[in-house]
This record gives structure tokens, sequence and C-alpha cells, in this order.
């Protein structure tokens, strides 16, 4: 059975993201303590597959943030305005001058490489986009009068403060009111938990959110921090998974939610923080599909590249409506973005489909 999804031609766009930009600031080969100069990339995990839409695969699409009204922020928006989503959503903050009570969101990120992890060291607290709250948006006009075929968020942005995580629940029940299939990137992060009641409130949030959700994204951490569901064969460091196990905590889940009309994740082996195994799997309609597999994939950069196969998944239901093409295209999305720096994809939908087919690496001339 295919997705419901609405007419193009009645929607002003394919796809809304709900979510904090941030500015990523990458000391490229080296570490973030010895760095002398940084490169500038925005990014957010619920607006990284906005642009990916947007960017790769030509979709409209927009996102739905808060940002301060001075010079960072500015920089932020033009960063969006390059990728090309829709900035009539974003909500400006008055800039109080040195950030005492409202801030932008930064994102400091080493890659990693070889026996040295990735690492991430963000600097989001009291930012704008942690303040959006119930009522500054007009759902019923954004949804309703405007259109939109598909409204992605996420964990990220529900974790950032109470009125997040209550915003977030608004958005989706009004998304499922006009008809817009409804994704959710789980996305658990424990640090962002910690201060507003960790895991067991993470826990409340996400399984009110999960009742309104179409398409739930998580690996298997996500799934057991933040749905309390536990997956069988994982190792202790989660550098692989049996994928069978995975499969039973799916058909558990859907169980618990008979909503969910697809699930999916990537699987992800870490050899080492520059060669991981990738491949990812999709639950829908009572069937298991599961991607071509990328074994000791060569990686540049894996931040992002979640937030990669989310849009690549979403452009396969939105173009095809057939779950072995979004699981496809999402693996292959994502798999692409973890050779290039940054938090969002530099690949085109035709590099997409060559890797899709079992393209080779051979120099294009």
């Amino acid at each position: 059975m295919s997705l419901r999804l609405r007419d193009p031609s009645t929607c002003h766009y394919d796809q809304i993201s709900l979510g904090e930009v941030m500015l990523r600031l990458d000391p490229g080969e080296g570490r973030i303590r010895t760095a002398r100069q940084f490169n500038a990339w925005e990014g957010g995990g619920e607006y990284n597959t906005s642009r990916g839409l947007r960017k790769c695969f030509g979709l409209r699409t927009a996102v739905c943030t808060a940002l301060v009204d001075n010079e960072i922020g500015h920089l932020i928006e033009d960063f969006i305005m390059q990728g090309g989503v829709d900035t009539d959503f974003i909500k400006w903050s008055e800039d109080d001058g040195i950030g005492r009570t409202v801030r932008n969101g930064l994102n400091f990120t080493e890659r990693g490489f070889g026996i040295r992890g990735a690492v991430g060291n963000p600097d989001r607290g009291n930012t704008a986009a942690s303040q959006l709250k119930p009522g500054d948006y007009d759902w019923d006009h954004i949804f309703g009068k405007l259109g939109a075929r598909w409204f992605h968020t996420g964990g990220i942005f529900a974790a950032l403060s109470e009125s997040t995580a209550q915003l977030t629940i608004e958005a989706v029940k009004a998304a499922k009111k006009h008809g817009t299939i409804v994704s959710y990137d789980l996305n658990y992060r424990p640090s962002l938990w910690k201060s507003i009641g960790g895991q067991a409130k993470a826990r409340e949030v996400n399984r009110e959110i999960a009742k309104h959700v179409d398409v739930m994204i998580g690996n298997e951490e996500d799934f057991t921090a933040s749905l309390g569901f536990e997956v069988e064969g994982v190792d202790h460091d989660l550098s692989s998974i049996e994928t069978d196990a995975f499969k039973r905590m799916i058909e558990t889940a859907v169980k618990e939610y008979p909503n969910f009309k697809v699930a999916a994740t990537t699987l992800r082996r870490v050899i080492t923080a520059s060669r991981n195994d990738w491949s990812a799997i999709c639950w829908h309609d009572g069937k298991f599909h599961e991607s071509r597999q990328y074994p000791e994939l060569d990686i540049l950069d894996r931040v992002g590249g979640g937030d990669s196969f989310a849009s690549g998944l979403c452009f396969g239901f939105l173009e095809h409506n057939d779950a072995q093409s979004a699981v496809d295209y999402g693996a292959a999305h994502g798999a692409l973005a973890s050779t290039t720096p940054g938090d969002t994809s530099m690949a085109t939908r035709k590099e997409v489909e060559k890797l899709m087919k079992g393209g080779s690496a051979r120099v294009v001339r």
C-alpha cells in the first residue's frame, strides 16, 4: 500500500521542516582545542533534510526556525538562502547586544580520522530556536492554505526546551489534521535531555509525538532510549547490529504504534572513524526492504549522513511512493554526503542514482 500523499498541485511546498539551524564551525583536519581557523557551514538535524531535498533533488522546501537579528543570524540566513530553502518562516528575535537573553546556536564539530572519533561540541543554550513555543506559527495557514506534502521534525528540536517539545506536538497534530505526511527522526542526544528530565522525559515527550507520526526514523539507540524498545543482539558500544534483531524490534514498535506507516534506519558498523560499513533498512506495509550494501565506505565527514538518508528516503516516497526506491535513495544519498565536509549534502540526484545502480568512482570527464 502506498503512502497517501497530497497532490503536489495543491501544495506550495513539497516539504517543510521544524528545527534549529546552527552555525557549524569546522577545524577541518585539525582539532577544536588547537584550531587557529574554522570553516563555517550551517546545519541542523531537521533543516538538513530540507536542504538535501532542495539542493540535491530539486523539491520545494522551507524551514521553520528562529534566529537572532544580528550579523551571525544573518550569516546563517545567507547559508540557508544558498541552499535554496525558503526563509519565510524564520522568526527573528531582537538582539540584546550581548546574548544574555537570546543567542544563535554554534556547533563546533571535528570530523575524526582513523582511531580518533568525530567530536561535536555544541554551544546552543538559550538560543532563539529553543525559545520557540506553541502559538508562534499559524499551522492552519502553513499546512492548510499554503499546503505541504511532507512535514519533518525530530528529537533534537523537541529536546531543546519544554516549549519546543510542546511546539513539536502542536505541529505534528496540525500537519496530520491537514493530511500532510509526518516524519520524525528520533535522534536521541543524552546531553540535550539531561537538564530537562533525562531519559524519562525523553520517553514521555517522544511517546506522545510518536502517536502522530507516519514515518519514524531512528537507529537502535534511538528506539531504545526514546521509545523504550530494546534491541537484542546489539553490542554494548553500538558498533554493530544484528539485522534480524532490529527487525523484531520494529515489528514490536509498529504494533504499539499502528499509525507508523514506515519505520526506517541506517545500519552502520564503525570500523574506524574513516571507514564504516553502511546500509539501511525500511519497514512498510508489513514488509522489510533493505538497501544496497556499502561495505567499508570511506568517510570524510560522517556528521549529517543520517539526515541525508532521511531526505533521500523522503524523496523516494514523494517521487515514486515506493519503499524500496525510498530506502535505496536514502542509503545512497547518505553515503555520498559522508564523502564531503559539512552537515549538508553536496551530491546531485544524478550522482545518487548512479550510485544506486552500482556506479563506480571512476573519473568523470
